[in-house]
């Protein structure tokens, strides 16, 4: 491998490595907003609580790029086999023939992947 295709690949893992981190940031920043919020517009025990539904938290919306990281790393985990055999399973040869709306049950049944 040429010097120039190493460093594009360690260009390419460090660039989804900082995509991981914004999500898991983003993720634990919404978590922590909630918990923020729900504290400062609680009312003193001693007036009535009115009954409050809690709020749908916001869907995250899964992209290529998180698809495309976890299925790597189960690859990279010696399940290239079923990696391939769940792409065919939504009817596509390769990850970007996959329909976005997908994305979600693509990730749960590769989640199961090395837990069985």
């Amino acid at each position: 491998m040429s010097k120039m295709s190493e460093l594009s690949a360690e260009l390419d893992e460090l660039r989804r490595c900082g995509e991981i981190l914004i999500g898991i940031s983003d993720t634990l920043k919404e978590l922590f907003s909630t918990d923020v919020e729900e504290k400062a517009t609680s009312k003193p025990k001693n007036q009535k609580a009115t009954t409050k539904v809690p709020p749908e938290p916001a869907k995250r919306s899964i992209s290529l790029t998180d698809v495309r990281a976890i299925l790597a790393e189960k690859s990279r985990n010696g399940y290239t086999a079923d990696v391939k055999a769940l792409l065919l399973k939504f009817g596509a040869n390769k990850l970007s023939d996959i329909n976005p709306d997908d994305y979600e049950a693509l990730l749960a049944d590769a989640e199961v992947l090395g837990n069985a």
